[in-house]
């Protein structure tokens, strides 16, 4: 499957990247052969293979949880690098623009079912 550019660049703004044209040929080289892979493996005959998920005996090595002692709210917010109203105050994590082109919509799910292969 070969991804065109306009592709990796919708898939890198839904990811805030910003590439140069370099990087886009690159990353459509890179993507497109990973996605043959997963071609290649879905075309593998599993139908009498059980699942697994490790072949290695699993082992818990850290310790059980246990609920201890719970701070209270007040203590919390005294070791906050900044609070208000008794709630801890952050910086912004979310933006209110789009990274997508405004030519097509962001929309995941479209981009992420064109690169499967038709069944």
């Amino acid at each position: 499957m070969n991804l065109t550019p306009e592709t990796v660049r919708e898939i890198a703004a839904l990811a805030r990247l910003e590439l140069d044209e370099v990087e886009v040929k690159l990353f459509a080289m890179q993507l497109s052969a990973c996605l043959d892979h997963f071609r290649k493996l879905q075309e593998v005959d599993t139908d009498h293979v059980e699942p697994t998920a490790s072949v290695l005996p699993l082992r818990n090595v850290l310790r059980e949880d246990q609920a201890g002692a719970a701070l209270a709210a007040e203590e919390v917010i005294a070791n906050a690098p900044d609070a208000e109203n008794g709630q801890f105050r952050v910086s912004a994590v979310l933006e209110e623009r789009r990274a997508c082109s405004r030519s097509k919509s962001c929309n995941w799910a479209r981009i992420w079912n064109s690169m499967l292969p038709s069944t």
